[in-house]
């Protein structure tokens, strides 16, 4: 099994998901998508990059890669305003926090918007850590397969929210475009790898 609740650390890649309470969605606009994706930037971008991403109506998908200790650490300093202690702090505490301040607030965000009261997501941040380079290259591959496997659309690449067609453009964005496609070799091995069978593990994607 894996360990849904291990702590993020700098430098490793992790698979981060969650899905909404019950029957609820998280996303009932293209407002929440774009809302969703711009707070997880602002609240996370100096604790992580992000590579890639699915958001489906009621769950989500990210593969992150943590940032450096180092780096992690000039940003503690600089938000708490006071010097980084590892005998009083511990780092992937602070790490986690970050998501935790994400999450909430598009909790509070989304329940103002829709007049609604309570949790939104179901459990803690789920996360799986991508110990080696099958387990990256399988959660890519099910991140972009994730709306073909919900029948939101027959292939990949059709859907809007996640980060495919975004990978294959020039345009600036937030993803960790060049790292990803250079693991692939390029963007036709990229766009070759995608046409394989899908080969889910059922214990990472249980009910999502």
């Amino acid at each position: 099994m894996h360990n849904y609740h291990q702590p993020l650390i700098p430098g490793e890649s992790y698979h981060l998901f969650s899905r909404a309470v019950g029957n609820e969605k998280l996303f009932k606009s293209q407002e929440n998508y774009r809302y969703f994706l711009n707070k997880f930037d602002s609240h996370t971008n100096r604790v992580a990059g992000l590579y890639t991403y699915s958001l489906i109506p009621n769950h989500f998908h990210l593969l992150v890669r943590i940032k450096s200790a180092e780096t992690i650490i000039l940003f503690y300093e600089e938000i708490k305003q006071k010097p980084f202690d590892p005998l009083v702090t511990n780092l992937s505490d602070f790490i986690m926090e970050r998501f935790s301040n994400w999450l909430n607030g598009y909790t509070k965000a989304f329940n103002k918007m829709y007049r609604r009261k309570g949790s939104l997501f179901m459990d803690y941040l789920r996360r799986s850590h991508a110990k080696n380079d099958a387990d990256f290259a399988n959660f890519v591959f099910y991140l972009h397969k994730n709306a073909v496997h919900h029948g939101l659309t027959k292939t990949i690449g059709d859907w809007e929210w996640d980060g495919y067609k975004i990978l294959l453009n020039d345009l600036p964005n937030q993803l960790l475009r060049k790292e990803l496609l250079e693991f692939f070799g390029g963007e036709d091995a990229f766009v070759k790898y995608h046409e394989r069978t899908i080969e889910s593990k059922a214990e990472d994607w249980v009910d999502i």
